[in-house]
Parts: structure tokens; sequence; C-alpha cells
């Protein structure tokens, strides 16, 4: 399936992309955007590489390619906060988070084959952060403690940046303890940089170890647009498949991006044909720096649903949720008066598939701007309704 081309000797010489760390390095952008947009990666970290950046289409300022890794100058407006979903709260030892009993998230790394301009963890970015740990033993010892625990999500940053004998330490690690189930790996390196992928016979061998028919691993993609679906990327999640991998896709909806209903669409069916189905499509988390992305919820959901209209039943098994402080909530449904939602997940067990019905606002982004309707306030909004981090957003991105 490779498309390199064959060299004298009859080898393959196979592509790589090369990470592209300064704006000055961008061939399509005059000097002084150039100068505009260093003055926000300053805050914001930037990176990318010379594979993705070749998708971009630098004639057309509104790219979704280019929005998707570029800055944008309205990243520096005061406008909402760099932990939105308060993962501090729910940090158990350095680099480990226990929000859902049967989930434990382990943060492995703080880098990524480019950085999304809409990130909700671009705190990891930062200098000042201190967040990730490289070394897992004391996440490993949480998880051995804990039977509850069937599924680990690595994360960060992107876990697939680690070479691969670090990968097997982690993996062989893993599979150790006997409880832990599934091993998800939540990546955009598919569509970032597929090559990692196809490059490394030794990284397919690991995934066919440890991606057993009793404990799977599972790829968490991220594609955002169907023009990251290159013949390369559809090669390397061919060769994740092939190896026993079972890949999903979730991404947030992104205004310039991944709002349009067509896009949408498109993207879910060729996922679907590639056997890639949505998992989720994530409402954009109020995060510092991300105002110029968003989309308001009742937006986002009749855009959703319009999408639907023009998918199979394989294609639109998604739910639209957003990963809140307290729970992963997803939006049902929306009338001429109320939001309905519902706990997909909850920190709270008494929340567990809890519905909550809102009344209709159509500026909100979150479910701290939306007020419950009398009789569905839960012990999110009773405890939190008056502390500093509940109003804090609400203050931020009204």
């Amino acid at each position: 399936m490779s498309s390199s081309p064959p060299i004298k000797d009859g080898t393959v010489k196979r592509k790589r992309a090369k990470y592209i760390l300064n704006i000055d390095k961008l061939p399509g952008l005059p000097e002084a955007e150039k100068a505009k947009l260093k003055e926000v990666a300053k805050k914001f970290a930037f990176r990318t590489n010379d594979y993705y950046v070749s998708l971009i289409d630098w004639k057309d300022p509104n790219d979704p390619i280019r929005r998707l890794v570029i800055p944008d100058e309205r990243e520096l407006n005061d406008w909402g906060i760099l932990d939105a979903s308060n993962e501090e709260s729910i940090t158990v030892e350095k680099g480990v988070q226990h929000k859902y009993g049967t989930t434990v998230l382990l943060l492995v790394n703080e880098v990524c084959g480019a950085y999304c301009r809409y990130c909700f963890r671009k705190r990891l970015f930062m200098n000042d952060n201190d967040e990730v740990t490289y070394d897992i033993s004391s996440g490993l010892e949480y998880i051995r403690n804990h039977p509850e625990v069937t599924n680990v999500l690595l994360t960060g940053g992107d876990p697939m940046i680690l070479q691969t004998p670090k990968l097997e330490k982690i993996f062989a690690s893993l599979r150790e303890i006997d409880h832990l189930k599934i091993i998800r790996i939540g990546s955009k390196m598919p569509a970032f940089n597929p090559f990692r992928f196809t490059n490394d016979s030794g990284l397919m061998e690991l995934f066919k170890k440890y991606s057993t028919p009793e404990k799977r691993i599972y790829m968490m993609c991220h594609y955002d647009h169907p023009r990251e679906l290159t013949p390369e990327s559809r090669e390397a999640i061919a060769m994740l498949i092939e190896s026993g991998v079972i890949c999903v896709n979730q991404n947030p909806i992104i205004r310039g991006i991944s709002d349009d209903p067509e896009v949408m669409a498109e993207l879910w069916n060729e996922l679907s044909y590639m056997g890639v189905p949505q998992y989720y499509v994530f409402q954009g988390r109020p995060t510092e720096g991300n105002e110029p992305f968003e989309v308001p919820i009742v937006e986002a959901y009749q855009k959703i649903e319009k999408a639907k209209k023009k998918c199979s039943g394989l294609s639109k098994r998604l739910k639209y949720a957003m990963s809140h402080e307290s729970g992963k909530i997803e939006i049902i449904g929306v009338d001429e008066r109320h939001i309905y939602l519902k706990y997909h997940r909850a920190k709270n067990p008494r929340d567990e598939q809890r519905m909550i019905v809102c009344h209709r606002d159509d500026k909100a982004y979150w479910l701290d701007q939306l007020k419950p309707i009398h009789g569905y306030h839960n012990d999110y909004y009773e405890q939190n309704g008056d502390t500093d981090h509940f109003g804090d957003i609400r203050q931020r991105v009204n």
C-alpha cells in the first residue's frame, strides 16, 4: 500500500514528516502576518510539520487546515480559563486522572505531532506546567490498587510521539494488571503524521502482541476534517486495523473547521467506510484562547442533527457531548424552550444517566451558562453554583 518510490538498490525510501517549530519557516505567510502570529506563539505554543502544512490552501485565508494549526491573533482575547473542566480536581497522582470509576487517564507526555490551536490542554505546553510525568510507576500502582478500573486512556500530549520501545514498556506494564482490559490511546498522529505508523513495522508488531481478542487496544483517532483523510493517513488506519487495533474517531465541533453539516457528514461517512466509527463530537471547552473557535450549544446541536440526515446508521452512532467538570454530558435535544441533557458518564455516581433540563439559551457555550428548570438541580449546581470556578467560567465567556 505504500506510495513511497523505490530507489536504485531496490529498497523503499520512506517519507518522513519534518517538524516546524518556527513561524518563520512557514511558506505561505507574508512577513507582516508572521510578526503578529509570533506574539500569539509566545503565549500558546506553535508546532506543526511539513506534511500537514502541505494540506493547506494558502490562497484561502479561511482554509480549515490552516485554522487548525496556524495561530490566530484572536487567541489573545481575554476569554475562558486554562483548565475549563477543572482536571486538577480529579488528579490523584502526578500525571494520573481518575474521574469515572472504570477509567483512568495517564498523561504520558507533553508533546503532539502538531498543536491544535483550539487545544483544551494547551496549559501542558506552557513552560511552567508540571502536570505530565514520563514515569508512570505511580499510575500503574494506582491502577493495581483499584480493581474497578478496566480501561486506561493514554493521553497527554500525544502518546504516539513516544518511541516504540517506550510504548512497549508501557503496554507490557499495563498488561501485567489482570483487571485492566482495555488500553485506549488518544492520538491525532494518524492525521498529523501518518508516517509514524507506515514507517514502523515494529510498532505494528507491538500492536499485534498487545491488542488481543480478550483485551483490545483502541486508537481514539482525532480527525477534524475530511481533507485529513489522505492516502497516507488511510494507509496508516488500514495497518492499525490489520494489527488488531480498534479505531474510532472523536473531535470537537470547531468554528471554521468542523461546524459545517456537509463537512461533518462527509467526514463521518468516509470514516465509516474505513471502519472508523465516529464516537464523540465534543462541545468545545471554554478554554483560554479558544474564543475564535467556539460554537454555541444550540447552533452546534442543530448543525449536528442536520449532518446526521446525510449519514447511514453506521456513520452517525456518535454522541454529542461536553466534557464538563461534573461529567460527560450528552446534549440529547433542543426545542423552543429547553435544552435537554443527560449524563453519559458522571463524576458523582448519583448523577450517572441523570437528565438535566435547562432553559434554552442560544448564546450559551457551556453548562455553567445554562439555568436548569425547577426540579433538575443536581449536586454540581447546588455545591458549585456560587464558587469561584463556576462563576469564573460564566464571567469569562459571557
